[in-house]
Parts: structure tokens; sequence; C-alpha cells
């Protein structure tokens, strides 16, 4: 499942997004605000969004089955683009369409006119609350990294995806806020429509990075270059001279597959073969903290013909 730390970062955006998006759709019903209705259906994606990753995490934590042997620790990456999928779709481009509709048929806030400042503003306070629980929980796995490389190197896709979320609600609001009170200052529902069409397309914007990162990920990612590098250096040793090559993939966030093929002593014995390859293998697990998969093919180095 989900890191501690990613479950807590995953639940506190999801009992904020949900309240927010209640708060949001009576202000929109009070008020006719299109950018409070465009806010109102991005927090239901979002809320929508944290279920699923807290699904992708139950289901990862099936034992491997005859059909999956490897077990199902790429189902988080699965359901972290369907997120994807969802904030393009149900957040960006409705968005868009109800900008459109609104500014072919521009009409101004007249009703309850304070009630979407209000609710925006107290948004952006819960929103900062869920991004600055997520920055707290992710600073650790963050390390020396930026937070875009972190973003783009991370194997857990949990942390990565509120981070974005909630940066992109945060920044939604801000242009929300914008288009409303340019509407209430003019009387031209017009400013209204913009702030809508700036929200579907950061959330068009966002969809697109998460989806990008979530199929590298499905596609199957190797492990980290030092993680890599530490696996290569632990493997001789014992009976084993030398790396002939090797190749990883992450099978999950915490999980990944190492497959070496490794110059061997021709002198040992099948039983001291097989005692050198257990030995490498139990010093490539001390040298990185995820869970191997190891498979170690002996062979001699021949020289290229």
């Amino acid at each position: 499942m989900a890191s501690h730390s990613g479950v807590k970062a995953i639940i506190a955006a999801l009992l904020g997004n949900l309240g927010i998006a209640v708060t949001k759709l009576i202000a929109f019903a009070l008020s006719g605000s299109s950018s409070m209705l465009a806010e109102s259906v991005h927090s239901i994606a979002d809320t929508g969004n944290q279920l699923l990753l807290l699904l992708g995490g139950r289901r990862a934590r099936r034992e491997p089955d005859p059909a999956h042997p490897f077990g199902y620790g790429r189902d988080r990456y699965f359901y972290a683009f369907v997120v994807a999928l969802v904030l393009f779709s149900l957040g960006g481009c409705f968005a868009l369409f109800e900008a459109w509709e609104k500014f072919t048929h521009p009409e101004p806030i007249e009703a309850w006119a304070w009630v979407p400042l209000a609710v925006l503003g107290v948004s952006v306070a819960l929103e900062s609350f869920s991004l600055r629980t997520a920055v707290h929980e992710a600073r650790p796995a963050r390390g020396s990294k930026t937070w875009w490389q972190f973003i783009r190197t991370a194997k857990a896709p949990e942390l990565p995806v509120v981070l974005l979320e909630d940066t992109a609600a945060l920044t939604g609001l801000v242009l929300a806020l914008g288009g409303v009170s340019a509407t209430l200052a003019t009387g031209d529902g017009r400013w209204d429509a913009v702030g809508s069409a700036a929200i579907g397309l950061l959330l068009i914007a966002v969809a697109v990075v998460l989806a990008r990162e979530t199929k590298s990920l499905l596609l199957g990612e190797a492990a980290a270059d030092d993680d890599v590098a530490a696996i290569r250096a632990a493997l001789p040793g014992q009976g084993i001279a030398s790396v002939i090559h090797l190749r990883t993939v992450h099978l999950g966030p915490e999980e990944v597959l190492v497959a070496a093929k490794v110059e061997t002593d021709p002198a040992l014995s099948s039983a001291n073969l097989a005692a050198a390859i257990d030995a490498a293998e139990t010093r490539a697990r001390a040298a990185v903290s995820s869970d191997l998969v190891i498979y170690l093919e002996p062979d001699l180095r021949r020289e290229p013909e």
C-alpha cells in the first residue's frame, strides 16, 4: 500500500476537498458563478482522485498469483494514471465547456454576490493546509532534489499526485478569485468565463504532466541510478568476479526486479556456485532500501569477436 506518509497526505487532501466541494456547490447555486461551478467540479474530481489513490494502494497489497507472479504493485501506477484522465476530462474539459457557454451567454453575478468571494477565501485557507501537509510528508523523500525533480523521479505516485493537485487547486482558486472579482467590479460575466477557462487550461496541463509520468512508470522504469550502482557494486565477491550486464525494473514503488549475468569462477563446484550466488543476493539486498527480486545467471566473460 502507499507509505504511511503518502496515506496521511491523501486523507488530508480527501477531507479538505470534500468539504470544499460541498461549500463551492452551495456558492454556485446561490450566485450562478461559472468560475464557482468550475471550481466545484475541480474539487469533486480531486475528491474522487484521492479515493482512487487509496483504492490503488489497497489493491496493490494483493498477494501474487499464477496470473500475476510478481504481484500487483503496479496497480498504484494504474490508478494514478486514471487520476490524470479524471483531471483532464471531468476537471479541465468541463471547465472549458462551461467557460465557452458563459462567454457566449454572459451573465453578471447579482444574487449573493459576496458568497463566492467568501467561499474562495475559506477554500484558499483549507487548500493551503492540505498542500502544507503534502509538502511536510514529501520533504524526507525529496531529499536534496528540487520539487520538480522529485515529481519526475519519484517511484511512489501518491505524494507527487497530491502535490500537483493541491498546487493546481490553489492556483485555480486564485484564478477563480480574479474572474469573480472582475465580474463583480465590471458587471461583465465574461470575466467569470475567463476565470473558468484559465482553470480548465491549468487542469489539462497538470493532467498531461501526470499522465506522462505515470505512463513511464506503467511501462516499467529502472531503479534509480544510485540504486543500480549500489547493486552493481555489491554483487561481485566470493566466487563472482564481475557483473557482465545488469537490468532492473520496478515491479511497484518499493519492489525492484534485478536480472544480471555475472562472471563466475569456472573452477567452482555446483554447491559453491550456489552459495556464491546466494551471498551475492544477500549483499545486493543489504545495499539498497527497496525489496529486491533477484535472478542471477552465472557465465564466463568472453572477449568480443
